[in-house]
């Protein structure tokens, strides 16, 4: 028997190693992993310069407490705030105490200058914006806010609906936070004329606009950022999974302007920023943000975009809609999801699900042609037999 809570549902397989898009089950069978830990192992498994990374810095120091400067800290703040629109970061270990984390600059940022009811913050329904039951509430979703009692001070509208949007700021909103690509949700890009919109609304009402790019961040849509294709600059963005390239990391960004506001004592972590993770950060941050890594993040997103479409083209009962952007893509089926991934999975090829009967593909950012040209063959292959 397993002494791990039932909280996960558990495919009855398990991998003892992996090496760069492959996992290695320890029955000795070979994956091609186009999961990638759900768009956490952005330079797939065991890459060399973070084994290496992480042997040195393991024989120096793995922690110490940020009541002391943390060096490797510093260097990454750095970095993230000079490739991006940040002045400030603070450092968590996870996607979701980032966006709890974002939750708070933004309120406290209002109480700091005299507005201490502005508390509440406007999301998607049915979006993701972590685990924590803050977040879970922020997330407006009934399935995962089950049984959790309530947690207030949040707001919902549905995707795209900017009329109930508007309707729905009142003297108390403090932010807007949405997923720049849904992930959870079904994959789901906001158009850049959209987030223009949201911005242009944020100044107009005088609130803040929190961009959530924990999984559709750190070089995965083909930019660092997902937004920056719109040339909008958020207030607040939380960040996580790629940045680590399997390791445990977490951040929030922020502006000069809300950054005020978060004085001594107001927000910790007791692991954040811990000179292990911010060295693992630093080398990540080094290989996705140059602009020749990104440029074949789009060049295989391209590829990959297109041979599905075709794949689509010739099984138009099976795959409803082709969506996302960069590697971060979403296969919209008409037939059964949990099928269709446990054939791919018959087939060595592992993905996972999203809402809205969609296929997560979420391949590491450092791909090859090849591989990408394996995934395609299983996909086609499972679609013909299902036809």
């Amino acid at each position: 028997m397993s002494y791990l809570a039932k909280n996960y549902n558990r495919k009855k397989i398990s991998f003892n190693h992996g090496k760069g898009s492959y996992l290695f089950s320890t029955d000795g069978k070979k994956y091609l992993d186009m999961l990638s830990g759900i768009a956490v192992n952005s330079l797939g498994h065991s890459h060399p310069k973070l084994v290496k990374t992480i042997r040195e810095q393991s024989k120096k120091l793995w922690h110490v407490s940020n009541a002391f400067q943390i060096p490797e800290g510093e260097k990454l703040a750095k970095k993230l705030c000079k490739k991006t629109f940040a002045d400030y970061v603070i450092f968590q270990n996870s996607g979701a105490e980032a966006t709890e984390a974002a939750i708070k600059v933004a309120r406290r940022y209002f109480y700091s200058i005299g507005k201490p009811n502005r508390t509440r913050i406007l999301c998607i329904k049915n979006s993701f914006h972590g685990r924590t039951l803050a977040t879970i509430f922020a997330s407006g979703s009934k399935k995962m806010t089950e049984g959790f009692g309530h947690v207030g001070g949040f707001d919902h509208f549905n995707f795209g609906d900017h009329k109930s949007l508007k309707k729905k700021i009142t003297k108390n909103t403090a932010a807007i936070m949405v997923e720049t690509i849904m992930g959870e949700g079904g994959i789901k890009v906001i158009p850049d004329w959209c987030l223009k919109e949201l911005r242009n609304l944020c100044n107009k009402k005088k609130i803040l606009l929190i961009l959530d790019e924990v999984q559709c961040g750190i070089s995965r849509s083909g930019d660092f950022f997902a937004f920056e294709k719109s040339k909008v600059k958020p207030d607040i963005v939380p960040i996580a999974k790629g940045i680590g390239g399997g390791f445990p990391i977490g951040a929030v960004l922020m502006n000069k302007k809300v950054a005020k506001g978060m004085t001594p004592g107001t927000h910790g972590s007791t692991f954040g920023g811990n000179p292990l993770a911010m060295a693992i950060g630093n080398t990540v941050m080094d290989i996705v943000s140059t602009k020749k890594f990104l440029n074949n993040v789009k060049k295989s997103s391209k590829y990959f975009f297109s041979n599905l479409n075709k794949i689509k083209a010739k099984y138009p009962k099976i795959i409803k809609e082709i969506r996302g952007r960069g590697l971060l893509i979403g296969v919209q089926l008409h037939i059964d999801q949990a099928m269709f991934i446990e054939k791919l999975m018959d087939n060595k090829l592992l993905t996972i699900r999203a809402a809205e009967n969609v296929v997560r593909i979420l391949p590491p950012l450092n791909v090859k042609r090849k591989e990408i040209d394996i995934a395609l063959r299983v996909i086609n292959k499972v679609c013909s037999e299902i036809k």
